[in-house]
């Protein structure tokens, strides 16, 4: 039987190095989206577009840890951070006049995750 979990080495080290950032800055939402992002490919979150566009406040930072989905249209500004993003998706989001970006940079921008928010 093969084991749970991702294999992506890439997947780990960011996995690794929330884990160890949410101990430094005492923040967990990055112990918390390490252990969604644990999760097996399948069971990961997939947000649409209107999902976002449906939950979210105009500039908002919002963190999926998943992938995000084109489905949908966006009118709001947001700061997207996920593990990935359909091309779509990241398309629609700077034409709303937001940012797609990766949850490393997430980390460094917003150290403590005080202004960020888990949508899955």
């Amino acid at each position: 039987m093969v084991g749970k979990g991702p294999t992506n080495p890439v997947l780990l080290e960011a996995i690794e190095g929330m884990v160890s950032h949410s101990v430094e800055k005492k923040a967990p939402i990055w112990k918390r989206l390490a252990e969604e992002l644990r999760k097996s490919a399948r069971r990961r979150a997939e947000v649409n577009i209107s999902r976002l566009e449906r939950y979210c406040k105009d500039g908002e930072t919002v963190a999926v840890p998943g992938k995000v989905l084109a489905s949908g249209t966006l009118s709001k500004k947001l700061t997207v951070a996920a593990w990935n993003f359909s091309s779509g998706a990241s398309a629609k989001i700077k034409k709303a006049g937001g940012d797609a970006i990766s949850l490393e940079r997430l980390m460094k921008l917003d150290p403590a995750g005080k202004n960020t928010r888990i949508m899955k």
